[in-house]
């Protein structure tokens, strides 16, 4: 039940964490609020399932992501956020 609640906090922060400003600041807002009502389930297979290839090269490590889906540009302005 810990687990759950977790994950369930994770959903939520990680929505409260969308920023809002900016020129597309009401679409932006709905995009918040739709990821806050969302079913968790939803949530795992659009932002967490993303088929990735993770490739060394060089120095660095490099993350190419294999599909593309509607929440993509919430993930971006997610990672932006993270700063990953």
């Amino acid at each position: 039940m810990v687990m759950a609640s977790v994950a369930w906090s994770l959903k939520a922060w990680s929505a409260l964490w969308l920023p809002e400003t900016g020129r597309w600041k009401n679409r932006r807002h709905s995009e918040k609020f739709k990821r806050l009502k969302m079913e968790f389930r939803t949530f795992v297979n659009t932002l967490i399932r993303i088929p990735c290839q993770i490739v060394k090269t060089g120095r660095r490590i490099v993350y190419r992501l294999l599909a593309w889906n509607d929440s993509q540009p919430i993930f971006w302005r997610m990672a932006e956020v993270l700063e990953l």
